[in-house]
């Protein structure tokens, strides 16, 4: 039989590796500054594009896209290419792949901190980053489908039939999920809105963690774990239960990240029960993974890499384990919305792709180089610190969320909340935030440890070159299935109709859940009393989203005895329909803000932004001075904005659109006079006129300023349902 002789692309792997590096270090970085700002909230006081609300998602795109997607990206052109025995198919789309992330990444630093963000978790960035993210991954998918298509070995392995379900899942995802309308080249507005937008974000979010965070780290740990213990994975049949089962289960799940909400209860229930099916597939991948070591445990101890890969797999099962039980509805109705979520995410983020990533680097670069890892003791160093770094971040943070449960939900005897103020609840846990900012320091020093550990390898090694391989040609492949050929084996051979297959499996749940939610009004009543926001809210509600507020308060009030107590009545359906984005949060740092409209005066909110430390002693907010600069406030897309609004069906008149900025300056007027009740505002107004006409700068309004929209659209929150003692 005639060799042919080729080269794998080693140069790419490589670049992906070194972007690996360079992005993890400086997602963790920005997660260990947002964890100090919990202990300092004011330490970057004034600097707006180092506040909270912007630099959070900022770490979660960081370390989710560029960290993790580049370490994805390097495990599969690596793995990808030796077990099709080819190059891959287009060193252009290659390259394309490898430049083109990276500077969706560098839009993604740059725009974020500016405050440029749609607030939809995992999914922030605006429309053009959203455009350039397809068109890049489609070059992705075009360089991989056609890489299987030209390959030199007839069976596709276990590893790739995740990397397809990978490419097509990822792709409905966030193309349905980014159906924005867009107003300008920085700003857009979701084309759902409430609880159709809560849906279809929460549809796109669980299965981003399912389609980007698991999926594709499966095939790796199904190409890397018996490669580097030189065994065969544990059970081919498991693999191929495991495959087809996760996929088709987990597209489902979405919606029990929306428990006791406002989404319909038939939509909650196939969340809960697709959730807690999703154990047995999840665990029987955890299982493959770790019986492929069986006999070569003595490997293991000594070993990094592999230490780094049960490590990995071992938290993959824990946070497998632990999504299920939490999408229990019981269990729901006591971690959601607390610091025990936070835990289970870092499980999974730190242990599952962390280790995993870290392994393959171990393993990948000596052998790229041609030489050994500098110091296989650093490498256990690392493996260690990042263990401790782990537990150190994981375990006060239960210790917090069961902490806020259980405090948030006490009552006296007379029927009165035990803990009617909501920062009892955070001083109570502040020892916790001290150990996570510990625990994150140690896992950052970890990855420092790595990165002089490889650079020291590279040093030593050789520069890293295209790897010159061998095999048959393929000769066409049979059609039909050959006698006695088990079906799968067959679908083994058929790539196009294997990922056909992997489609359907993913868009089933997806479209039995969304489209009557979509498609059917009934399931989203309408309330008579619900208006549409005034051009100043409507302003004021897209600062609240600049500033990343919906990162730390909630706007959904469950229909639990201690929240109804707390903030008022449950969240209805039809409060929401003008919401473009829907803004329920998924963290409770601060309280839910859903019925704060008319609870405080207008100089408590402008005094709360200011300084929140002074209106509430031990506040961890951090105050928002760059918003009464003395600037005017943007309101030249107000009438664009409503328009777009109109378009997505909002009820505004073409009279409403035309006195937009009229309306807009007339109600900013009237809290400015508001604001003027207050002796201490009308000194300190007075001030800082005499001080800009002193330094002949023009001085602007405070009706002009943005503080005064922001104040707007918080006094307007839940005001449109009556609730009696609201202004209490």
């Amino acid at each position: 039989m005639e060799m042919q002789q080729f080269y794998y692309d080693n140069k790419i792997v490589k670049k992906f590796i070194y972007a690996t590096i360079v992005f993890g270090v400086v997602g963790m970085l920005v997660g260990l500054i947002l964890a100090t700002m919990f202990l300092f909230p004011n330490m970057t006081d004034g600097i707006s594009w180092l506040s909270f609300g912007r630099l959070r998602p900022l770490h979660t795109n960081a370390v989710i896209f560029a960290f993790v997607g580049n370490a994805m990206f390097a495990g599969t052109y690596y793995s990808l290419q030796r077990l099709l025995k080819a190059r891959m198919f287009s060193d252009f789309l290659s390259n394309l792949n490898f430049w083109g992330w990276q500077l969706i990444i560098v839009a993604a630093a740059i725009s974020l901190p500016l405050g440029y963000s749609t607030s939809k978790e995992y999914a922030e960035l605006e429309w053009p980053i959203d455009i350039a993210i397809a068109l890049i991954w489609v070059a992705f998918g075009v360089n991989m489908i056609g890489t299987i298509l030209k390959r030199r070995e007839r069976h596709l392995y276990v590893a790739i039939w995740f990397y397809i379900a990978t490419f097509v899942t990822v792709a409905v995802l966030h193309i349905f999920n980014s159906l924005e309308l867009p107003i300008s080249m920085t700003k857009s507005y979701s084309v759902y809105a409430g609880v159709q937008d809560a849906l279809v974000q929460w549809w796109y979010g669980h299965n981003a963690v399912a389609f980007f965070l698991t999926t594709p780290f499966l095939g790796l740990m199904y190409y890397f774990v018996p490669k580097v213990a030189n065994r065969p994975v544990y059970s081919y049949r498991l693999s191929i239960v495991h495959f087809w089962s996760l996929i088709f289960l987990y597209i489902w799940a979405g919606p029990h990240h929306l428990l006791y909400t406002a989404l319909p209860t038939w939509a909650q229930n196939l969340g809960v029960v697709f959730s807690v099916m999703l154990i047995a597939p999840s665990w029987g991948g955890m299982i493959n993974g770790l019986l492929t070591l069986r006999g070569v445990w003595d490997k293991v101890r000594e070993e990094p890499v592999l230490k780094f890969f049960v490590v990995a797999i071992t938290g993959y099962g824990m946070a497998t384990f632990e999504g299920p039980m939490l999408s229990l509805k019981n269990v729901n109705a006591i971690a959601h919305f607390t610091d025990w979520i936070i835990a289970h995410v870092h499980v999974g983020a730190l242990a599952w792709n962390g280790f995993m990533s870290f392994g393959i680097i171990y393993w990948l670069i000596p052998r790229m180089t041609k030489t050994n890892l500098y110091s296989t003791k650093l490498a256990n160093f690392h493996f260690w610190i990042g263990t401790l770094g782990i537990i150190l971040y994981a375990l006060p943070m239960y210790v917090a969320g069961f902490t806020q449960a259980s405090m948030w939900k006490q009552f006296n005897p007379d029927g009165t909340l035990t803990y009617g103020n909501f920062l009892e609840t955070v001083t109570q846990i502040m020892p916790m935030y001290w150990m996570r900012a510990i625990g994150g320091t140690l896992y950052l020093a970890g990855m420092l440890v790595l990165v002089y550990n490889i650079i020291q390898t590279a040093r030593a090694g050789e520069p890293v070159e295209d790897e010159l391989a061998e095999a048959p040609e393929l000769k066409a492949i049979s059609a039909g299935r050959i006698k006695g050929e088990k079906y799968h084996a067959w679908l083994e051979r058929k790539p196009i109709q294997l990922t056909i297959f992997a489609l359907i499996a993913i868009l089933i749940g997806g479209i039995i859940q969304i489209v009557p939610t979509i498609m059917v009004k009934s399931n989203i009543p309408t309330i008579t009393s619900v208006k549409p926001y005034t051009p100043l809210e409507l302003q004021g509600r897209d600062l609240y989203i600049r500033e990343g507020c919906v990162g730390c308060h909630s706007q959904m009030v469950r229909p639990f005895r201690s929240e109804v107590e707390r903030y008022g009545p449950q969240g209805k359906a039809g409060e929401f329909v003008y919401d473009h984005p829907f803004l329920w949060g998924s963290k409770r740092t601060g309280p839910d803000l859903l019925r704060v409209g008319g609870k405080y005066n207008d100089n408590w909110h402008f005094n709360h932004f200011w300084s929140p430390q002074s209106i509430s002693a031990g506040s961890i907010m951090p105050g928002y001075k760059w918003l009464f600069e003395n600037k005017a406030m943007d309101i030249s897309m107000t009438e664009n904005k409503m328009k777009a609004m109109q378009t997505l069906g909002v009820p505004y008149t073409d009279e409403d659109i035309a006195n937009g900025q009229k309306n807009l300056r007339a109600q900013a007027l009237k809290i400015e006079e508001s604001l003027k009740a207050d002796p201490d505002f009308v000194k300190s107004y007075d001030e800082s006129k005499k001080k800009a006409a002193a330094r002949g700068d023009q001085f602007v309004p405070m009706n002009e300023r943005e503080i005064v929209a922001l104040i707007a659209y918080i006094q307007r929150l839940g005001t449109d349902i009556k609730v009696k003692d609201n202004s209490k």
